[in-house]
């Protein structure tokens, strides 16, 4: 009997090997190709790049990069300070909610800029700039409009 397994297992063994031969074989190849095909594309990319840089050092070469002119500002923003904001709501005599709503914002944002918490963005340091020369009854009067 023990030639027999011996023979089964050997048996077993060839079959087993020449059966994985085939799927390796099948392997090998579509790895092959795939990595040809990697190093294709990483030729192109360099290649392109290269293009590229070319392209760009022509550009430059013709046409020298235009500076924009800069514009003049009517007013001059100054850094943002919490407690100048809190001085100049209290100059217009504005609840936090009432400055809100001349500024177009959340009574949240006035209250937390007032507490150093956050700083407006530009668009609302710009509105704050522009409350700056606007007295306690201009104040009321664009309240009562936005109300």
């Amino acid at each position: 009997m023990s030639t027999l397994s011996s023979a089964l297992k050997t048996e077993i063994s060839r079959v087993t090997r020449k059966i994985l031969r085939d799927e390796l074989l099948a392997l090998k190849r579509s790895s092959h190709a795939y990595r040809s095909e990697i190093a294709a594309l990483k030729r192109d990319v360099k290649e392109l790049r290269a293009q590229l840089r070319a392209q760009g050092k022509v550009v430059k070469k013709v046409a020298p990069p235009e500076q924009a002119p800069a514009e003049p500002r009517s007013r001059r923003t100054r850094a943002f300070s919490p407690e100048r904001f809190a001085a100049q709501r209290a100059k217009l005599g504005v609840s936090q909610a009432d400055m809100a709503k001349l500024l177009e914002c959340s009574a949240l944002s006035v209250a937390r800029w007032e507490a150093g918490k956050a700083v407006p963005r530009a668009a609302q340091a710009e509105r704050i700039a522009g409350l700056r020369g606007l007295g306690k009854r201009e104040a009321a009067q664009r309240l009562a409009a936005v109300s």
